[in-house]
């Protein structure tokens, strides 16, 4: 399970929506060997004033944070970070400079997931990659 939130300019985050949820998803089913159909995304557009960074970052700074079982090893993870700047670049337009991503990994058991705990569920998918 992965799921993420994006936080950014209220303009940004409006106009590249759409493109930030491909490239976000196409570094998931990428790196993690995710299933297609499964994708869980949030957007939170922000004011100016409710979202302070420093000025270097620019209108188009976007926060991700992505929470997902662990199990996926430290390279999984590397490649899922990279993966990310990649594809956000190419098909949102937007400079890794501008990019902060963070994971958050936490075991099965502390999800409920369709009624159920995850630890007990068949997932579809690997974790343990």
């Amino acid at each position: 399970m992965a799921q993420v939130t994006v936080y950014g300019h209220r303009e940004s985050v409006e106009q590249r929506r759409d493109a930030l949820s491909e490239a976000i998803h196409g570094a998931v089913v990428s790196a993690l060997a995710y299933p297609p159909d499964k994708r869980f995304h949030r957007f939170i557009a922000l004011d100016a004033c409710d979202f302070v960074h420093p000025p270097d970052r620019g209108r188009d700074y976007t926060i991700i944070e992505i929470s997902m079982f662990e199990g996926r090893s430290e390279a999984v993870r590397r490649e899922l970070i990279r993966e990310l700047f990649v594809r956000i670049e190419a098909g949102a337009g937007i400079a890794p400079h501008s990019v902060e991503i963070t994971i958050t990994e936490t075991p099965k058991v502390n999800w409920g997931i369709r009624g159920a705990n995850a630890a007990d569920l068949a997932l579809g998918y690997t974790v343990e990659l």
